[in-house]
């Protein structure tokens, strides 16, 4: 039988645990080595927002009041009704004058719906591009030459709101610039 490998054994100045020379032993790190910090531990997980009540939300705003015996929400200004072919003048949320019958745009020259600011006034006004054809009374309210005017209430215009000689003097006087034309369907 063969003898066992000789260990030998030599005291070491931190320990007095034997040593083999058959078997690597881990290097002990000196008080002048540094170890690697231990890894940071993990956040805690955010808590569930599912659970939470969601943040309160500003009120809607409410709906438009619309003007009794009208079809229009403004304030202050004209109100059309393209269906109906009548239009009011509004003053404090109330009507002032009307409804009075109008004509508006043929087909392919409608008049526009929505709400539109009164641009500018013109008392003896003539339309160049129909011939100089006159619109006493003209107050428009787009940049494209659309406004309420006298005109005949028998022919449809090319987008204007014509009126009587009566309504238009009275919307000329009126509405002022700035206020604003609601237009209906």
């Amino acid at each position: 039988m063969a003898a066992p490998p000789a260990t030998t054994t030599s005291a070491s100045p931190s320990s007095s645990t034997p040593v083999s020379s058959a078997s690597p032993v881990a290097p002990t790190p000196s008080s002048s080595e540094t170890l690697a910090p231990a890894p940071a531990p993990e956040p805690a997980p955010a808590p569930s927002t599912s659970d939470a009540p969601p943040p309160p939300q500003p009120a809607p705003p409410p709906p438009p009041v619309t003007v009794a015996g009208t079809p229009c929400d403004i304030t202050y200004g004209a109100c059309v009704e393209l269906s109906s072919q009548q239009t009011w003048l509004i003053s404090n949320g109330a009507v002032t004058y009307g409804p009075v019958p109008i004509t508006s745009g043929r087909p392919g020259y409608e008049t526009p719906t929505g709400y539109f600011p009164v641009l500018n006034k013109v008392r003896h006004e003539i339309s160049r591009p129909y011939n100089n054809a006159p619109m006493p009374y003209s107050v428009y309210f787009t940049n494209y030459g659309v406004a309420f005017h006298e005109g005949s209430l028998d022919v449809a215009s090319h987008g204007c709101v014509h009126l009587s000689q009566e309504a238009a003097a009275t919307y000329f006087d009126f509405l002022q610039s700035g206020q604003q034309v609601q237009v209906v369907g």
